[in-house]
């Protein structure tokens, strides 16, 4: 079995965490699309199993949660009658974000239900080893999520509704209204108002669909798998938080969240990958049927 060396990995996780498509990897590196893929798979597995394993028992004191939006296969007016199910069609990443250090603390690719909302607040709970500050949108699946799991009395949570005025005449298809004010509304504890912010977790959405081509609007380069698009983001959320150092902080999310010291390079992020045993093809007698 024809096994990548560690400088073809490197390239490769490299074009694809700076927001290059599958496609452009290619054509940048020379791998195989297939090859391509089958390294987003596996790096993606060993992200996913580092952050649920290691980021955990995190200080935080303010958390700002959101979801964007993305879509797999077709956007839903596209989607045929007989392909209606989850995995095409639109696609929701919920983010919980630290506002403090930056760290994704958090995410959750799924739907925008209260099923979804429920996984996501309960695992963003399980690493939270301080009483926190929350806030969120206004969407309603949350109030029951946090409840459920932070507990009565377990977090200072507050929802900030933005209100946006009307789009002006001959504006772009594309451009979003004025935000003319925001309603700012305490659900349970007693949150500091003061700190009632949803901003820095919104700038994380910008960051996300420059760093992964599958999120950037008006392309075909969107996801065509879910499970594609899973590994995507946590390779993106891993490279986010252990790799990338923050303009402010000058340092990456996890130095400053303390649960790293020092800034990860790429081959430590392929280092998570189980090492590739290739098979002895020369003992293998095959018939002459094959």
């Amino acid at each position: 079995m024809n096994v990548l060396d560690t400088a073809k990995r490197k390239q490769i996780v490299s074009a694809l965490v700076e927001g290059n498509s599958i496609r452009a990897t290619c054509r940048m590196t020379g791998a195989a699309k297939g090859t391509v893929l089958k390294l987003l798979v596996d790096l993606g597995t060993a992200c996913r199993a580092y952050h649920d394993a290691n980021v955990r028992g995190l200080t935080c004191k303010r958390v700002q949660c959101d979801e964007i939006w993305s879509f797999v296969g077709a956007k839903d007016k596209n989607v045929l009658p007989d392909e209606q199910r989850y995995g095409i069609g639109s696609i929701w990443t919920w983010t919980a974000l630290d506002a403090d250090t930056k760290l994704i603390a958090a995410y959750h690719v799924g739907t925008r239900d209260a099923g979804c909302a429920y996984e996501f607040m309960t695992d963003l709970a399980s690493r939270i080893a301080t009483r926190i500050q929350l806030t969120t949108d206004g969407h309603r699946a949350y109030i029951n999520a946090v409840a459920d799991a932070f507990g009565p009395g377990g977090v200072d949570y507050a929802m900030l509704v933005k209100l946006y005025g009307e789009v002006p005449a001959g504006a772009a298809r594309y451009s979003p209204p004025a935000c003319i004010g925001a309603n700012l509304t305490p659900i349970a504890g007693d949150p500091d108002m003061a700190h009632v912010s949803t901003s820095h977790v919104e700038r994380q959405n910008l960051t996300m669909r420059m760093s992964m081509r599958r999120f950037t609007r008006l392309t075909n380069g969107f996801s065509k798998k879910v499970e594609n698009l899973e590994h995507a983001v946590a390779i993106h959320f891993m490279h986010y938080n252990f790799s990338r150092v923050h303009q402010t902080l000058r340092v990456t999310p996890a130095m400053a969240a303390g649960i790293a010291d020092h800034v990860w390079e790429i081959d430590e992020l392929i280092a998570l990958m189980p090492k590739p045993v290739a098979r002895a093809w020369g003992s293998v007698k095959l018939s002459k049927s094959a």
